[in-house]
Parts: structure tokens; C-alpha cells; sequence
């Protein structure tokens, strides 16, 4: 391909050219999205001397999973999620290095952008919609596990089940979520 249609291709278009095995598709691909991921990067870490390190990461992972986009989701959406849990991860990580009187000084500012506040809208959005698929047994288990965080032993207590069993209906919730996910069922 010219360098002329690689500017001008689409997002989608660019995958499917890096999944046929064209490098430097994947390069077009980096460009685009690079700098907005390393300002949020910046802007949640106040300038931390890992932002480079999480922007690799981040685009390893896009990279490595690239065969797991959807078109039902922008690309840009797609790599925000990525770069998101990454740095989720690299925080908990860091969390668990510091010391304990360390861990509860106040966090930076967790507002989100305009940006981030669309995305999150569309998402919430989606993810309602699919939830509502669920029995409400999984639905309820879901919305505890994910959306208010509770840890499994935590709801083993509060539904007054064993843990195996919570475990085990939460496993089974996700992948009845993520099947209709996959198949975009209405």
C-alpha cells in the first residue's frame, strides 16, 4: 500500500490490513491514538516517569488482542478500555508496593474528561442493555461483583451461600454476558 492510503484508511480498515499481517498498519494505528492515550496517562499520573512504560504496555496488549476488536465498539473506544484497565492494574500494583501509611493519602484528581464522560455513557449504555438479558439472579450478581465491588466473600455473606457456589454463578454470569456481548443479540 501507498503511505497515502494507510492516512487516509479508516480505523477498521487498518485492523483488518494488521490481522492480514501488515505491520505497518499497525504503526498508522499507533500514531492515531498514541498521544491522546500518553495525555491520559500524564493527567491521571501528574507526569510519573511510567507513563512510557504504560503507553507500551498498552499498546502490546492492543497489539496481542487485536484479533478480539469488534466493529460494534470505535477503535478509539477500544484502546481507551485497554489503556484504562492498564493503568488500573499498574495502580493496584503500585498500591501494593507502598507502605501502609502511604496507601490512604488523597488520590489525584479522578475526574473524568469530556471524553472519557462520552465514552463511559455509551458503555454504561451497552452494558445496561445486556444486563437487562440476564436472569436476574446473574444480573444481581454481576451488578455486586463489578459495580459495587464487592469481593466474593462479601456476597458469599450477604446471599448466605458458599463461596464455591458464588464463585462458580459469577463465572457462569459472566460468560452468558460476554456470549451475548459477542453475539450482539438485541
Amino acid at each position: 500500500m501507498e503511505i497515502a492510503d494507510y492516512i487516509v484508511a479508516d480505523d477498521r480498515r487498518l485492523v483488518a490490513l494488521v490481522l492480514d499481517g501488515d505491520d505497518a498498519a499497525f504503526e498508522y494505528l499507533f500514531d492515531r491514538y498514541h498521544e491522546s492515550i500518553r495525555r491520559l496517562f500524564v493527567q491521571r499520573m501528574g507526569g510519573a516517569n511510567d507513563v512510557d512504560d504504560l503507553l507500551q504496555e498498552t499498546f502490546i496488549k492492543v497489539f496481542i488482542n487485536l484479533h478480539r476488536y469488534s466493529d460494534n465498539y470505535t477503535f478509539g473506544q477500544w484502546v481507551y478500555t485497554i489503556a484504562r484497565n492498564t493503568f488500573i492494574d499498574y495502580m493496584r500494583r503500585r498500591q501494593d508496593d507502598l507502605p501502609i501509611d502511604e496507601r490512604f493519602a488523597a488520590p489525584a484528581s479522578n475526574a473524568p474528561t469530556p471524553e472519557e464522560s462520552v465514552i463511559n455513557l455509551q458503555q454504561r449504555t451497552q452494558i445496561e442493555h445486556y444486563l437487562n438479558r440476564l436472569a436476574p439472579r446473574y444480573r444481581g450478581l454481576i451488578v455486586m461483583r463489578f459495580f459495587e465491588e464487592y469481593s466474593y466473600e462479601e456476597i458469599a455473606a450477604k446471599l448466605k451461600l458458599p463461596l464455591g457456589t458464588v464463585k462458580t454463578q459469577i463465572h457462569r454470569a459472566r460468560e452468558q454476558m460476554c456470549r451475548l456481548i459477542t453475539n450482539g443479540e438485541e
